[in-house]
């Protein structure tokens, strides 16, 4: 039984890697660059990425199940597909794919719609399959952080409506139990769907006010206007992916990022703890 972790140096996937090992598994890792992986011991490495169709076929040889993620890229749907299809290929049928929430409502958000029709292969290519819908990441902030504590404006045009947000621990941890539970299966599983969220739906208003608590002094929303943050975006980004992060962040205020009822209830079910809430980032990174 072993188990192929893609975007395995990433911030999700660094982490699903370390929680499938705390859990007995056989882990294998796909990496463009071998230098940069930090695994635990027993981990092995496959240098390739997921257009390398050669580095797939070495890196799914005795591979039972799959963990797909995909990066935000310009060739993403081609990313998810040509993994998907070597891996039906090398007789891989168990599927672990981190999609997003809602990507159904969002048709005009490129990576929204690109993880909706992966979804749509997954189900009509047969796989037996977890299909995992994050929320906003909470530790997206941290490309904001430094906004945050030395300007006392919370940046992110997230709207009114509210968001979701879920911890990248609480992902992560998520992901390895159903990984496990899958390869582990005497056979095929149902397919499922889980919407990952985290206890708390928060507004841009409702975020800067646990800032202000947590540092004990004002910090204001920025507003709803995404121009300011499409354009701060594109000083580190390729200015497409700065524009569809501006579309995104438009859907957020039109739409929110809301969980469906039981969501939560269904996530503390399965990790037997309560999910971890923004105050405690919040507070963490005020700390720091």
């Amino acid at each position: 039984m072993t188990i192929l972790v893609t975007g395995a140096t990433g911030r999700v996937g660094t982490q699903v890697v370390q929680q499938l090992v705390q859990r007995g598994a056989a882990v294998r890792a796909l990496v463009r660059d071998p230098s940069k992986a930090n695994f635990p011991a027993g981990v092995g490495v496959v240098q390739g990425d997921l257009l390398d169709v050669d580095a797939l076929r070495v890196a799914f040889k005795g591979v039972n199940t799959l963990f797909l993620l995909n990066a935000v890229a310009g060739d993403e749907f081609t990313q998810a597909l040509i993994p998907l299809n070597v891996a039906r290929d090398s007789g891989v049928e168990r599927v672990v794919y981190l999609s997003v929430l809602h990507s159904d409502r969002f048709p005009n958000v490129p990576h929204f719609a690109v993880k909706q029709g992966a979804e749509r292969m997954i189900e009509q290519m047969g796989f037996s399959a977890t299909i995992l819908r994050p929320a906003y990441f909470i530790d997206n902030e941290l490309m904001v952080k430094d906004v945050i504590l030395n300007h006392n404006v919370y940046p992110m045009p997230i709207g009114g409506k509210g968001l979701a947000m879920i911890a990248v621990s609480d992902i992560a941890e998520v992901a390895a139990i159903e990984l496990m539970r899958r390869a582990q299966a005497p056979g095929k599983l149902p397919n499922e769907i889980i919407n990952l969220v985290g206890p708390d739906t928060l507004t841009g208003t409702e975020v800067a006010a646990i800032w202000t608590e947590v540092l004990g002094r004002p910090v204001a929303y920025g507003g709803d206007d995404p121009s300011g943050f499409e354009q701060n975006m594109a000083t580190f980004m390729p200015k497409w992916m700065a524009y569809e992060m501006r579309l995104m962040a438009e859907r957020y205020v039109s739409d929110g990022l809301l969980p469906e009822a039981g969501d939560q209830e269904r996530l503390t079910r399965l990790l037997g703890r309560p999910l971890h809430t923004y105050r405690e980032f919040a507070s963490a990174m005020a700390a720091q």
